[in-house]
């Protein structure tokens, strides 16, 4: 990717009064601009992902539904950190703000690390269970009414994590207050918000589809792919309802 021009150094590469791109030009800009700063956050939530990852095959592997929640719980929990420091990297980028990668993203995962504990061992929790209870529904004879609520349940802890992890990026907020918001957040902008849904679940379902052929893509793509454009889909909500540009500057 050496053609992707380097930005670290202050400012964003073009005239402090040049008014902002939209649409694609907007995304390219912003990709091409903060690629391996989004990269590198993506590889290292995908790493903090891992042990949920991991958990989640064992316990489909061995059909003991004692070890999902248990290792959602602890899986989750372990890639709370991760997640939010990654949605931190992708919002400094869509508010241009300059800055070195490395001691933003520490400062971020820092900051946010006990607080994305609880989001992430529930979400984690959720997941695994209704992962799990659908992988098993023909052994366990669940009806067609029953597996189609686990997918949408699946998909409502997406929508979710969606606006919950940008939130703790941004603020301090407890974790009821988080989901309010994000509830409000996804039905405030309800296009946008199941555009980016899409984009999260059309990637987690090819991935799923593909395996273990898409495990060799993992290390290019990581969650970087998916987390980009869902958060650009996304921003413009997030910017007008908390002002966060205004605040920042």
């Amino acid at each position: 990717m050496g053609f992707l021009p380097n930005y670290d150094r202050e400012g964003p590469g073009i005239a402090p009064d040049a008014p902002r791109k939209t649409g694609l030009p907007r995304f390219w800009e912003t990709l091409s601009r903060d690629f391996w700063d989004v990269f590198r956050a993506g590889l290292l939530a995908l790493a903090g992902c891992l042990p949920f990852l991991v958990g989640a095959a064992f316990s489909l592997h061995s059909h003991v539904l004692l070890f999902a929640p248990v290792c959602g719980l602890l899986g989750g929990a372990i890639a709370g950190p991760e997640l939010c420091a990654l949605a931190d990297t992708i919002l400094r980028g869509l508010r241009d703000e300059p800055g070195f990668w490395w001691h933003t993203y520490k400062r971020a995962w820092k900051r946010n690390a006990r607080a994305s504990l609880l989001p992430g061992a529930v979400g984690g929790l959720l997941m695994s269970m209704q992962v799990f209870l659908l992988f098993h529904a023909g052994a366990l004879e669940l009806s067609a009414g029953a597996g189609a609520g686990l997918a949408a349940g699946l998909l409502l802890v997406l929508a979710v994590s969606i606006y919950l992890w940008p939130q703790l990026a941004l603020m301090d907020l407890n974790f009821f207050q988080l989901l309010k918001n994000s509830g409000l957040l996804f039905l405030g902008q309800l296009p946008r918000s199941i555009a980016a849904l899409a984009v999260l679940a059309g990637y987690l379902g090819l991935m799923l589809r593909f395996f273990p052929l898409s495990a060799s893509l993992l290390p290019l793509l990581n969650l970087w792919c998916p987390a980009l454009p869902a958060l650009f889909l996304i921003y413009p909500g997030i910017r007008e309802n908390f002002r966060i540009e205004e605040n920042f500057q």
